[in-house]
């Protein structure tokens, strides 16, 4: 998921930068992933192909060896590092693992369920615990979320290639991360996530005019409790609230049956933090800006809208127009459904190949 930031004070702008994202912290209802969805645009079956296609010989720099170092990795196995968006947790692919590669999931600051689920969050609710209980996300920053991805990167590193995966808000996470390790990773993956170039931060992006059509608002009539007494934004995606839900489906999952909303909301932390999406998220030429890349459009995107997302492109590709990214596409919504999932899985094991 992505942050319906500042929602709470600084009016339905910020609140909409926070909500977008929100599909990115929960994946596809039952594909474990947090945050990654996605195909071509005029893709053939499953995967089709894009702009400098991608096909069985992946990404430079994967199966041949990470170029900015010199070291050569051969036939080793790569390692997909998972950062989600929002209101997700650590997760993997499994369908990646059974293709015989390996899969971690990032565990963010204050992201742990054991930290976060409680008896007041449970049915019948406490809605006047959820309005004051204090947050473990309280003061957690876009530097801690980094600190943690990088950490998992240099545990990973030394056994093959590094794919690093950010879904929605998680797109910040994987950019800053690139900057503070360049040469630990071989290729960077946006599913449909903030790539933050031209402008400074993932809120500033969605205060575009590409970014006007988002429907993050739908979220702030979930939000339980006022961000300044708990220091984070906390939203009920429990709630039996048929309207709330209504919106939520249509700006996360337009697609999805009933059930597969609902499974994919009951996997969502309730906070987040209310420094991200603020942040300084720009990636710089001389460290990010020489990583591959790849980007999976979801063209169905009411969170982080096409034109949006397209605009990050744009303004990444401008950026370093020496390393410019790999595009694919799929006709998804911000959070997949499991059947769309398995075209995004489809994707991601032929960039390894």
């Amino acid at each position: 998921m992505f942050q319906y930031a500042a929602v709470a004070g600084a009016g339905a702008a910020a609140a909409a930068a926070g909500a977008a994202g929100a599909g990115s912290g929960a994946a596809g209802a039952g594909t474990g992933i947090a945050g990654i969805g996605a195909a071509r645009t005029g893709a053939a079956g499953a995967t089709g192909t894009e702009s400098g296609a991608v096909g069985a010989g992946g990404v430079p720099g994967v199966q041949g060896g990470r170029g900015g170092d010199g070291r050569r990795r051969g036939k080793e196995v790569a390692t997909y590092v998972f950062v989600t968006g929002a209101n997700g947790v650590a997760a993997a692919d499994p369908e990646l693992t059974l293709r015989g590669h390996r899969t971690v999931g990032v565990s963010l600051p204050g992201h742990g369920p054991e930290e976060q689920f409680h008896r007041a969050y449970q049915a019948p609710q406490d809605l006047a615990e959820l309005a004051t209980r204090p947050s473990p996300m309280a003061g957690v920053t876009l530097d801690d979320y980094v600190e943690a991805t990088v950490d998992a990167v240099r545990r990973v590193s030394g056994h093959g290639p590094v794919i690093l995966v950010g879904g929605s808000l998680g797109g910040a996470t994987i950019t800053k991360a690139a900057d503070v390790v360049p040469d630990l990773i071989d290729l960077l993956v946006y599913d449909t996530a903030f790539c933050c170039t031209r402008l400074r931060s993932p809120n500033d992006y969605l205060s575009t005019p590409e970014g006007k059509e988002s429907l993050a608002a739908n979220v702030v009539a979930g939000i339980v409790a006022d961000p300044a007494v708990i220091g984070a934004l906390r939203v009920n995606w429990r709630t039996n609230d048929g309207e709330f839900l209504r919106a939520v489906k249509a700006a996360f999952m337009a697609e999805a049956s009933e059930g597969e909303l609902l499974a994919m909301l009951n996997t969502l932390l309730p906070d987040e933090s209310l420094q991200v999406g603020s942040a300084d998220a720009r990636g710089h030429k001389e460290a990010w800006g020489r990583v591959p890349r790849v980007y999976i459009r979801h063209t169905r995107d009411r969170m982080i809208p096409l034109a949006l997302q397209d605009r990050m492109i744009k303004d990444a590709d401008a950026t370093t127009p020496d390393n410019t990214f790999k595009v694919f596409s799929v006709e998804a919504s911000h959070a997949p459904t499991a059947e769309t999932y398995r075209q995004i899985t489809e994707i991601l094991h032929k960039l390894a190949r």
